[in-house]
C-alpha cells in the first residue's frame, strides 16, 4: 500500500514539475513566465520532497525532518522571490503583451447609473 501511496506522489510530483517547466518555456512574456515555476514546479518538487520524507521514515525509525524542512523552505522562498521578481519588473516597467480587458461603452453608462 506504501508503494502505491509513493508511486502517485512521485508521478504527481513529475507531472506538476513537467507542467511548470513547460509554462516556463511557452508562456509568452516575463509576468506569464513568471507562474509556471513558482505554482506548478512548486507542488511537484513539493510534492517529490514529501514522498521522500515519508520513503524514509518507513526504512529507519525516526522521522525523516530533512524532506520537511526542506519543503516548508520551499514553500516560504519561491512566493516571495516572485513577488520580488515582479515588483523589479513593474519598477523597469516591464510591459505584458496580454491584452487588457476594455469595457464596453454601456457597461460604462450602466454602471455610472
Amino acid at each position: 500500500m506504501l508503494e502505491y501511496l509513493l508511486s502517485f506522489l512521485i508521478l504527481t510530483g513529475a507531472a506538476f514539475t513537467f507542467i511548470g517547466s513547460l509554462g516556463l518555456l511557452r508562456l509568452k512574456d516575463f509576468y506569464m513566465r513568471l507562474h509556471g515555476p513558482t505554482k506548478a514546479t512548486t507542488l511537484g518538487v513539493g510534492s517529490l520532497l514529501i514522498a521522500s520524507a515519508i520513503f524514509f521514515s518507513s526504512r529507519d525509525t525516526g522521522i525523516s525532518l530533512h524532506e520537511v524542512l526542506i519543503t516548508l523552505f520551499l514553500f516560504i522562498t519561491a512566493p516571495v522571490s516572485a513577488h520580488l521578481l515582479a515588483k523589479a519588473a513593474l519598477h523597469l516597467d516591464l510591459h505584458s503583451r496580454a491584452k487588457t480587458p476594455v469595457k464596453s461603452t454601456q457597461q460604462e453608462k450602466g454602471n455610472r447609473l
